[in-house]
């Protein structure tokens, strides 16, 4: 049943079905045209087997307060080439909790299904929804994977892959998570969501701990962060503020033009914990640009920043 899901992909990826070129991304009055990613990503969702994170009608907080935002889900998505049984990576696409960006969710999954790993493309809660909606739905998708894994042909190894808002958000349920609720009615709700690797990809922001340049002041009682609603919520997803022991070995990557020091300060506070993490900087390239081939919302293709996608393909392995 799923391995259709590989075909859909293949052919949304071949014809750039979720690529919207920057010059596109603002309306005549310079405002962010955020239908048409919703828009984009919802009709390429159709030719795909979709698995609702919760029974339709019955998710936590969702109502219709943004007919383009469909209840969360996950297409899952089988390794091609392998009869090896291994675990899943869920993909969660960027966009800043407000668009989709398509490059990021399923041109990513299409690599890394071609490559030999069952992934899992998010469509997560943004805005008008909150933060911890968004997060309310990674956690979800991991317990899923893991009650079906018998469903789907995995293991229970699960490891999180976002880019920049997706990557906070894998960064999120890598320090908030739980071992479930051994007694809840729902078989889901009793896994555990920790997730066994997260692959961080410029999304590694400081918020908390790094916060000049990131609209944040430490010292004031509030914050006009535009991620968070208030100063509580800035400090409790920032990730570096939350690593502990058990916080799962992470892959973390950026251009520069994000400034390395996000990603430093991060690496500090695993290394402080004892958490194992691999981390490549890149000096040339900018913000958003996925596999970094040519086949991105920036049009940017730079080999040797591509090159981020192999060693993850080598750190998987060791994971998964």
């Amino acid at each position: 049943m799923y391995e259709n899901n590989y075909k859909a992909l293949k052919t949304a990826v071949d014809s750039d079905a979720v690529i919207i070129n920057i010059s596109r991304h603002r309306n005549p009055d310079g405002s962010m045209n955020i239908a048409q990613f919703k828009e984009a990503w919802n009709k390429t969702l159709e030719t795909f087997e979709v698995t609702y994170l919760w029974e339709k009608g019955k998710t936590p907080n969702y109502d219709g307060r943004d007919p383009l935002q469909p209840e969360p889900s996950i297409v899952f998505v089988p390794a091609q080439g392998t009869e090896k049984k291994q675990g899943t990576v869920i993909v969660a696409h960027g966009g800043g909790f407000e668009i989709r960006t398509g490059c990021e969710g399923m041109n990513v999954a299409e690599y890394f299904s071609h490559n030999g790993f069952n992934t899992a493309i998010l469509t997560y809660r943004l805005r008008p929804y909150g933060r911890m909606d968004a997060l309310a739905d990674i956690k979800r998708a991991i317990r899923l994977l893991r009650a079906k894994k018998e469903e789907f042909g995995i293991t229970d190894k699960i490891v999180c892959m976002g880019f920049s808002a997706g990557a906070m958000l894998s960064g999120n349920v890598a320090t908030h998570f739980d071992e479930g609720d051994k007694d809840s009615d729902d078989p889901i709700e009793r896994e555990s969501c920790r997730p066994d690797g997260i692959v961080m990809g410029y999304g590694a922001f400081a918020f908390a701990g790094l916060p000049a340049g990131l609209f944040a002041d430490p010292f004031a009682k509030e914050t006009r962060n535009p991620f968070f609603a208030d100063k509580k919520e800035l400090i409790y997803l920032s990730p570096e503020a939350n690593i502990t022991p058990d916080t799962p070995p992470m892959f973390i990557w950026q251009t520069n033009s994000d400034d390395p020091r996000h990603s430093f300060t991060l690496g500090q506070a695993l290394t402080m914990n004892g958490v194992p993490f691999e981390m490549h900087l890149f000096p040339e390239g900018v913000h958003g640009m996925a596999l970094a081939d040519g086949h991105n919302d920036l049009a940017m293709d730079l080999p040797h920043v591509h090159k981020w996608a192999d060693l993850c393909c080598d750190w998987l392995r060791n994971i998964l």
